[in-house]
């Protein structure tokens, strides 16, 4: 028999059989492995893409606004995520979600290959970011449904998911890079539609596998709600739509909407989880508990976002990039972050699977990342004023070990905790709250841009770098009354 909204599913056996986890977390990491090839492979070109010049195969955009728009379309992803998450929570389940999520972003990869201008880059982005939301929020979700809230290998089953994301992250950006660097830019935008077919095919084959759990709905939608639901769903596209048509929004304040409507939409999630019957007394506190932990993932997503803007940016003008004669694409600089992960990823699962109970709470592990991460723009500022092409690729790439480290501390217990935290009939729509953050904080990303350039780059790094840090320490002061909260929740 399924059971109610409101019980409570088991997390199946625990089976050694991947790295000392569940066996499915090999199928979601594969799945994941190769939805990331695909968007940080197109990622990888996008920026350059829009403000190259049209005799270089771009579209001419200003820098400023192409910064702008990838950072909105990079909060647009992330923002989708809560369509997707209430989709699989009162609809289909996360697994349905997923599989057609999937198939989303495949068709928004062959529009931005095969259909030129604006048109093929509006309408790829827009598939994108909303069949990413769909498959993001739901894949961790599958991921934490593989474990109970307490099992002492969660976070580092989420550094392991973790891990299969980077090895995507890694080799699109090259792959795609190299193919824009010898044909152009929409044979790199093909190679991440072929990405995402291929992610497809292995996820349908694999799918029927995830424990019962992910095929089920947690609080199904009444059947008598539907067409309520869609006119409402119909006439919000409509508005949209209007307000393209008639210039309410464009390229110039589309960044600016964007990070208001992921603020509202925050707001709006938290007091509709907080204000239900079906939430107890003890899943309100820990919802309170998650509102300062995403403050400061908003504050470390607006500053490790940048690698998409501002150190986009800066890699095609102020970094040399010639290694022994030959010149390597700029987007190659996003495939180092990446290659540190995949290095670094096993040996802080392990870490935390080693230190067991002894190991930090979920609000200091924030507090490290966010404080690391405001290091990394600080390192930013000796090699400021060099003039083009004058900082060596391995400063660079020093730096972003340091966006790594400050990564892994804070990125996958982020996930875990929303997770862990998670009221039993918001599940995954908890996650999608923590993916809120990331929408804002990329968004953000995007904003802050605007006012990046070689003239303002110490004032730039040193302001962005010293907050980070002040918000960092600040959180880990605050992390024994926030500890309290989470009651009994690590």
């Amino acid at each position: 028999m399924s059971p109610s909204p409101t019980t409570t599913i088991p997390a199946p056996p625990a089976r050694k059989a991947f790295f000392g986890h569940p066996r499915m977390l090999a199928n979601l990491f594969s799945v994941e492995l190769w939805e990331r090839f695909s968007f940080y492979g197109m990622q990888g070109i996008l920026l350059y893409y829009m403000y190259y010049s049209v005799t270089d195969g771009g579209l001419g955009m200003s820098e400023g606004v192409a910064a702008g728009l990838v950072g909105a379309y990079g909060g647009g992803v992330y923002l989708s995520s809560i369509v997707g998450a209430w989709v699989a929570d009162r609809i289909l389940g996360s697994e349905r979600t997923l599989f057609y999520s999937a198939i989303l972003v495949m068709v928004g990869h062959i529009s931005l290959s095969l259909v030129p201008g604006y048109a093929g880059l509006a309408i790829g982005l827009v598939l994108i970011a909303i069949g990413s939301g769909g498959l993001k929020a739901n894949a961790t979700a599958l991921v934490g449904s593989l474990y109970d809230e307490k099992d002492e290998r969660r976070d580092a089953g989420f550094s392991i998911f973790y891990m299969g994301i980077n090895i995507g992250g890694l080799m699109g950006p090259i792959l795609t890079g190299l193919l824009w660097n010898s044909f152009g830019f929409h044979f790199g935008f093909g190679l991440a539609a072929v990405g995402m077919a291929i992610g497809l095919a292995q996820y349908a084959a694999t799918r029927k596998y995830l424990p019962e759990s992910a095929h089920l709905v947690a609080n199904p939608l009444p059947r008598n709600h539907f067409i309520r639901v869609g006119s409402i769903a119909a006439a919000a596209i409509a508005v949209v739509l209007a307000a393209v048509a008639f210039g309410l929004i464009n390229s110039e304040n589309l960044v600016g909407l964007m990070a208001i409507l992921a603020l509202v939409a925050a707001i709006a999630y938290f007091v509709v989880i907080l204000s239900s019957k079906r939430v107890s007394q003890v899943e309100r506190r820990r919802v309170f508990s998650f509102m300062p932990l995403f403050v400061a993932s908003t504050a470390f997503w607006a500053l490790f976002q940048q690698q998409f803007t501002v150190v986009a940016l800066y890699a095609d003008t102020s970094l040399n990039r010639e290694i022994f004669g030959w010149e390597m694409p700029p987007s190659f600089v996003q495939s180092i972050n990446p290659i540190f992960i995949i290095i670094f990823a096993a040996v802080f699962a392990s870490m935390w699977t080693k230190l067991g109970s002894r190991q930090p709470g979920t609000p200091l592990k924030f507090g490290i990342g966010l404080a690391v991460m405001g290091l990394a723009f600080l390192a930013f500022i000796p090699f400021s004023g060099g003039g083009p092409a004058s900082t060596p690729l391995l400063a660079l790439a020093g730096i972003l070990l340091l966006f790594t480290f400050a990564e892994l501390s804070l990125s996958p217990t982020g996930l875990s905790a929303a997770t862990k935290l998670a009221p039993s009939a918001f599940p995954t729509q908890m996650v999608a709250l923590f993916y809120l953050s990331v929408s804002l904080g990329s968004t953000l990303s995007g904003w802050l841009a605007q006012f990046y350039s070689q003239d303002t780059e110490v004032s730039y790094f040193s302001f962005l770098g010293i907050t980070a840090i002040v918000l960092g320490a600040a959180l880990a002061l605050c992390a024994p009354a926030i500890k309290k909260l989470m009651g009994g929740v690590r």
